[in-house]
């Protein structure tokens, strides 16, 4: 019993690391992936350096997106920050 309530604190500190670290960083990250993997042609994009692209074709683990008239690049599905929403 006495090595149970020296645990005790420990294990409390624990719970209390997972639901206010771990936990949200997970569904964070699911979030994030969901999001990739529901882009396509035509949606815009804002990369992990703060590019605003638009997606032209979707690849296995690259998007080829358009940065501006005639320039047109490949981008690791890893640099997509988040999808561009206008403003309007």
């Amino acid at each position: 019993m006495e090595i149970i309530s020296q645990l005790l604190p420990f294990i409390f500190l624990i719970a209390i690391m997972y639901f206010i670290i771990i936990r949200p960083q997970q569904q964070q990250a699911k979030k994030h992936k969901e999001m990739v993997e529901n882009l396509k042609k035509g949606d815009k994009i804002v990369t992990s350096g703060g590019l605003i692209a638009e997606v032209k074709k979707v690849e296995e683990t690259f998007f080829t997106v358009t940065l501006a008239d005639n320039v047109t690049v490949k981008l690791t599905k890893d640099a997509v920050a988040r999808k561009y929403e206008d403003e309007a």
